[in-house]
């Protein structure tokens, strides 16, 4: 498979040829489902926590006499029942992240790859360069190329005025290829690697 190469500019830059075990399966939905809602679950911090019986500061004596009073008994006012008492069963600290075999996380960014090259998502650019690391000027660049919504990998290392020209841009994200994930590459319209993003791809799935 072969995706021809454009510089920034929009002007060719040859072609590049890909394995067709990465860009070429065909998309598993279940598989990057899974692969999605465990990185959702990773991500949740768990930090949420609601004081229970034992937390609450409320006196132990009892409330009112055994007997004879025509109402349950009780004793402790810390009890759930009661206004200002404990909950029950709520919310502790936790993680909330499910296991996943590595095997399957690596199938699923190649079908998320795939899914992109299927539906002709993918541009491959020569370098992610910018010259002045203004956004207005990556901005028309990015209009003639076509790309409005769009998740760019980078190499190993992201040029600082690149990146730090599309932080000013809305719907532009920019990530060197060890961060690359299935998530991010769904949920945008265009998948924009670069030579060298490609090859780190090749040389990790080899």
């Amino acid at each position: 498979m072969e995706f021809p190469v454009k510089k920034l500019d929009g002007k060719a830059a040859g072609t590049v040829t890909v394995s067709e075990a990465v860009f070429g399966l065909e998309p598993r939905a279940d598989i990057l489902q899974r692969m999605v809602r465990y990185q959702m679950l990773k991500r949740q911090a768990g930090t949420h926590r609601a004081k229970g019986r034992s937390d609450v500061q409320a006196t132990s004596k009892k409330m009112y006499r055994q007997k004879g009073t025509g109402g349950a008994r009780h004793g402790n006012k810390a009890a759930p029942q009661f206004r200002g008492g404990g909950r029950a069963f709520g919310p502790v600290v936790r993680s909330h992240a499910i296991d996943l075999p590595k095997k399957v996380r690596a199938l699923a960014l190649r079908h998320a790859l795939s899914s992109k090259a299927k539906t002709d998502s993918i541009i491959v650019i020569d370098e992610m360069v910018a010259a002045d690391g203004k956004a207005k000027a990556l901005r028309l660049q990015f209009a003639d190329l076509g790309i409005g919504k769009a998740l760019f990998i980078g190499g190993s290392e992201i040029d600082e005025a690149f990146g730090r020209a599309a932080r000013n841009l809305t719907q532009i994200d920019v990530l060197p290829v060890q961060g690359i994930n299935v998530y991010d590459i769904l949920r945008c319209d265009t998948l924009v690697l670069t030579r060298a993003a490609i090859e780190a791809l090749e040389e990790r799935f080899k």
